[in-house]
């Protein structure tokens, strides 16, 4: 038997075992939908797996669920309504019309997942902001801003991002980017039992998820990847080119998919090669010395950048200085501009990715 077979057979395993995991809970519980697959939902985007779809530009004109909060957005009083009504708090979610990761989550978490929409609607107000938006916003903190401003303020890079408020209007927990069903779930979770008081969610995952196995042991071999020792201190002395550090794991099918997607991208790949290029396990105690000069490890330096997915990709300049991090499900299109803009240093005109990529198609 070969290793692609065993892997195929283990990931076949896995997900039967997810499916029957399923049913229990769902046998068990009343918000859930008996008939509702745990992990993979059925996605018409392109295959079973919600971590692919076609992230490529095109008119898409999403609708909001019917089942959103209808608000004046005055965020205040839809915090003090969600507690008046046994809520735990208020999600914000941040989107915008034609985006292929926002359509993926109101597509799949938000519609053929009906669990999640249950599990959310109990415990969850959920309001929207366009990204666009000149909507006026009164903020958890009694900020007067348009939609644009607000999302500006929050540093939404990536859309679809979410962001948990509890009732006392404190932010506890945010997403940023698309999540498939499952993890998405888990995050939902995080709040709801408000593991943000004692622990990263990385940590929490770590405990309360068993991985998505594809690949069964090391990290995916790439060979732009710098190899060790893992000098990357750039605060004394000023680099020649930005930096793209990779924190992996080993049995992520995320990482698996980015490898054997993007990463098959000879243009990307040129683009990267223009680049410092390391890949670290966040798990492991690799020594290295960060861009800022600290002495430290891989898994102490992801738990410092409170890192919780696989594969998280941040890009650094010259001087150590984090210009952006890529922490959710990315396909070709988003990686390919995410690099351009930290190639042609436009980050420093622009310091909200998606204003700048907004242009650079206006442009175009």
């Amino acid at each position: 038997m070969t290793k692609y077979t065993k892997k195929i057979l283990c990931y076949m395993a896995l997900l039967a075992t997810y499916g029957l995991l399923a049913q229990t809970i769902a046998a068990q519980t009343d918000d859930f939908d008996n008939d509702a697959l745990w992990f993979f939902p059925e996605d018409k985007h392109s295959s079973a797996d919600p971590y692919q779809f076609n992230d490529q530009p095109r008119t898409r004109d999403l609708k909001l669920p019917t089942w959103f909060k209808p608000s004046f957005l005055n965020l205040q009083e839809d915090i003090k309504e969600a507690r008046n009504t046994g809520k735990l708090g208020l999600i914000v979610y941040f989107g915008q019309k034609n985006c292929a990761y926002c359509e993926a989550l109101l597509d799949i978490n938000f519609k053929q997942r009906k669990d999640i929409v249950a599990y959310t609607q109990k415990f969850f107000d959920l309001v929207a902001i366009n990204i666009w938006g000149d909507l006026e916003v009164t903020t958890p903190e009694g900020q007067t801003l348009t939609e644009k401003q607000y999302a500006d303020l929050k540093k939404t890079n990536f859309t679809p991002s979410l962001l948990f408020y509890n009732t006392w209007g404190q932010e506890v927990f945010r997403m940023r980017g698309y999540y498939p069903p499952y993890r998405f779930r888990a995050g939902l979770d995080y709040v709801v039992g408000e593991y943000y008081r004692k622990e990263l969610f990385r940590h929490y995952l770590e405990r309360a998820e068993p991985p998505l196995v594809f690949e069964e042991d090391d990290l995916n071999f790439h060979e732009m990847f710098s190899p060790p020792p893992y000098f990357l201190d750039r605060s004394r002395v000023k680099a020649q080119r930005p930096l793209a550090v990779f924190f992996e794991q080993s049995k992520c099918h995320a990482c698996d998919v980015l490898h054997s997607g993007p990463l098959k991208n000879t243009e990307l790949l040129e683009h990267l090669d223009k680049m410092d290029v390391v890949q670290l396990d966040m798990w492991k105690n690799t020594p290295l010395i960060t861009p800022k000069g600290q002495k430290t490890t891989a898994k102490a330096w992801a738990d410092n950048l409170k890192l919780f997915y696989t594969p998280t990709l941040i890009f650094f300049d010259e001087q150590g200085e984090e210009i952006i991090r890529v922490d959710s499900t990315v396909r070709l299109y988003r990686l390919s501009r995410v690099v351009q803009y930290v190639l042609s240093k436009d980050y420093q005109r622009y310091p909200i990715f998606q204003r700048w990529h907004t242009d650079q198609v206006q442009q175009h």
